[in-house]
C-alpha cells in the first residue's frame, strides 16, 4: 500500500504522483485532511529526519505563528497539525517507510 500526502497545486506533489502511476496509492489531500500531531510524529520517524526538515519555512504563517529554525519540535508539530500549509510535500508512504518527494524521483527508493 502506497498513500501520498498530496497538493494538486504543487508541481513536485504532481510529478510525484505520476511517478506513481500504476500502482496501488492511497491520495490524501492534507490541505483538506490534515494530519494529526501524531501522525505527523510518525511521518518524521519514518522519514527519519529532524522535524524542521518537514516544514515550509518560506511560507507566511511560519513567521505568523511566530516560528523559527530553533523552535521546539512540539511547536513543529502542532502548527503542521493546525496550519497544514506549513508540511513540506509531497510525502510518500510505503513499506513501512517515508519519503519526501523532493527531488519527487526519491520516493522511488522505497517502492
Amino acid at each position: 500500500m502506497i498513500t501520498i500526502w498530496h497538493n494538486p497545486r504543487c508541481s513536485k506533489s504532481r510529478q510525484t504522483l505520476a511517478l506513481l502511476e500504476g500502482r496501488d496509492v492511497t491520495v490524501r489531500l492534507y490541505l483538506e485532511d490534515a494530519p494529526s500531531v501524531e501522525e505527523l510524529r510518525a511521518a518524521q520517524a519514518a522519514l527519519g529526519l529532524p522535524v524542521i526538515q518537514m516544514v515550509r519555512t518560506k511560507e507566511a504563517e511560519f513567521k505568523e505563528l511566530g516560528l523559527s529554525k530553533d523552535s521546539p519540535e512540539d511547536a513543529l508539530l502542532a502548527a503542521m497539525a493546525t496550519h497544514p500549509r506549513l508540511i513540506e510535500r509531497p510525502v510518500v508512504f510505503a513499506n513501512g517507510k517515508a519519503a519526501l518527494g523532493r527531488p519527487p524521483e526519491a520516493v522511488l527508493e522505497i517502492l
